[in-house]
């Protein structure tokens, strides 16, 4: 074959992959760097993970906790308490063991855990910080969307 008919050829395959996006794309590409797929935050400290973590507004003014703690460590540590504006979250225990990949999750069908705070009165869509405190590993502070209770959270109180 001469030269000329490669070309065909050649504009053919560059082609399919500008079309597709697999050229220039590469580590920079836009769907590589999404992180956040659902309404709650994520936040790491040390092996401990914060997953997924929102509230869901009451009918009464106050608002329920939603997400998961992971501690990936083979130490254990303890989720001590957790705050906005100082008021601190009631949990239905004095605190969560964290022991290592046994994850506590707070509301939903699977969960362990339960905190809530009263009277926040804080608007759907909003954003309140979250500090949280753990025995020995570094407290974290989140940035946490509030969320109506309705659609998958309808059943969260």
């Amino acid at each position: 074959m001469k030269r000329s008919q490669y070309a065909p050829i050649a504009i053919g395959i560059a082609s399919l992959f500008l079309l597709t996006s697999c050229g220039a794309s590469g580590q920079g590409a836009p769907t590589r760097n999404i992180k956040q797929v659902t309404d709650g935050v994520e936040k790491d400290s040390g092996s401990i993970f914060a997953r997924d973590i929102l509230l869901v507004n009451q009918p009464d003014g106050s608002a329920v906790l939603v997400g998961t703690f992971i501690n990936e460590g083979a130490t254990a540590d303890v989720l001590n308490s957790m705050s906005i504006n100082g008021v601190a979250l009631k949990f239905d225990k004095p605190s969560y063991e964290l022991l290592q990949n046994k994850p506590v999750i707070f509301s939903g069908p699977t969960s362990n855990a339960h905190a809530v705070i009263a009277g926040l009165n804080a608007a759907a869509g909003s954003r309140v910080k979250l500090n949280i405190t753990y025995g020995s590993t570094p407290g974290i502070t989140m940035d946490v969307l509030v969320r109506e209770k309705d659609a998958i959270y309808a059943n969260v109180g």
